[in-house]
């Protein structure tokens, strides 16, 4: 099994907010995105806590879920016995 250094990082870091645009903006350093498996242009989820800023990579959306799925991956039907209730096989 291969160790990436990136994986392994656990410590804080400073960053410099610099101004991009009419926002600010700050960089992510690789080791975190390695680490969050964010890449360039995935969307993340930013909430206010109360000690700063959560930053955090966004959910799938169901439809980004579907859209993953091919005739390759996509099982079969999956019995679970007979019917214990009101269904209708």
């Amino acid at each position: 099994m291969e160790t990436s250094v990136y994986t392994m990082y656990t410590h804080g870091m400073k960053a410099v907010i610099q101004k991009w645009g009419n926002s600010l903006a700050i960089r992510l350093p690789k080791a975190f995105a390695v680490q969050l498996g964010i890449t360039e242009g995935r969307e993340v989820d930013m909430n206010m806590a109360k000690d700063g800023l959560h930053i955090s990579p966004a959910k799938e959306s169901l439809e980004e879920l579907l859209a993953k799925i091919t005739p390759e991956n996509l099982h079969g039907e999956t019995m679970t016995g007979i019917p214990v209730g009101r269904e209708i096989w």
